[in-house]
């Protein structure tokens, strides 16, 4: 999955007053877009030198994170928040794109997606939206503040939480397809309401878009998934009763079960989805 990068190392903590070196990453965004170069086995982002040579000044670009390669050597990554830019060798490329690349290099998906979750929240946080003054950095933690000291209102990154569910009918699985979007196999999903335990979304979104009634509900693995700025937890379940599906044709084009020999997984291996159809069809504990 994108997060699974060892040996390399994703350092997310805040750091106060980064100072770019040339050789460190810049990360644009636009439109469901990042300015990079990609390849048939690669992707790259341009670097602070490359900025600076188009005109972005260093003093402009906002930290990040930074990520350990194998040797321990420490590579940062910055945020420009404008889109008015061009940098020679470098395009506006789909996100997807270079999310469905079978890389050597994991790491750089995972970085980008990461990036992309902060650029959003930065994005959506230049005022407060409590009083509606200006915010501005902390300086003491990853945070928005406002810039009105009898506001004083601190904003943090916003991560939303969703169920990804496979739902098991002796030997086979549940596999859908939504009716927009995405075209490949995947399970039931959903975003989780307020008010509402983790076990009861699976629950309900089982419910919602296939009409099942579900059982012993037990947690397998998380994945942060920065495109949707969410956090994936991925569950199995055993229908309860009647195993008649009742799609919800609104969410879903196709919902059948699937005997786990024919099921086709998804062309790459970056999802927690992905990974737990590849389980069951292997026999694995589920």
């Amino acid at each position: 999955m994108i997060q699974d990068i060892f040996p390399y190392k994703l350092n997310n903590q805040f750091v106060q007053n980064v100072v770019p070196s040339e050789n460190d990453k810049v990360m644009i965004f636009d439109s469901g877009k990042v300015i990079a170069h990609l390849e048939a086995e690669s992707v790259t982002f341009p670097a602070v030198k490359n900025a600076s040579d188009s005109g972005i000044s260093p003093d402009s670009l906002v930290f990040l994170f930074s990520i350990n390669n194998v040797e321990g050597e420490k590579e940062s990554y910055f945020l420009y928040q404008k889109t008015d830019v061009q940098i020679p060798g470098f395009e506006f490329t789909d996100l997807r794109q270079i999310r469905d690349t079978e890389m050597d290099f994991m790491y750089k998906v995972m970085a980008m997606m990461t990036a992309k979750h902060l650029s959003d929240w930065y994005r959506d946080t230049k005022f407060c939206g409590r009083c509606g003054c200006k915010t501005v950095h902390s300086k003491t933690e990853r945070a928005m503040v406002c810039s009105d000291e009898n506001c004083d209102y601190t904003m943090y990154p916003r991560i939303m939480p969703a169920v990804i569910v496979g739902v098991i009918n002796g030997d086979k699985l549940l596999l859908t397809k939504y009716r927009k979007g995405y075209t490949n196999n995947a399970l039931i999903a959903g975003f989780t309401e307020i008010g509402e335990t983790l076990e009861e979304t699976v629950a309900r979104e089982v419910m919602e878009e296939a009409g099942l009634k579900v059982k012993n509900i037990r947690y397998y693995k998380s994945q942060p998934w920065g495109l949707a700025n969410d956090i994936l937890t991925g569950f199995y379940c055993d229908v309860d009763g009647d195993t008649t599906i009742r799609m919800d044709e609104n969410e879903l084009k196709e919902a059948a079960f699937v005997k786990r020999e024919d099921i086709i997984l998804q062309p790459t291996k970056v999802s927690l989805t992905n990974e737990m159809m590849m389980r069951f069809k292997n026999g694995e504990e589920c």
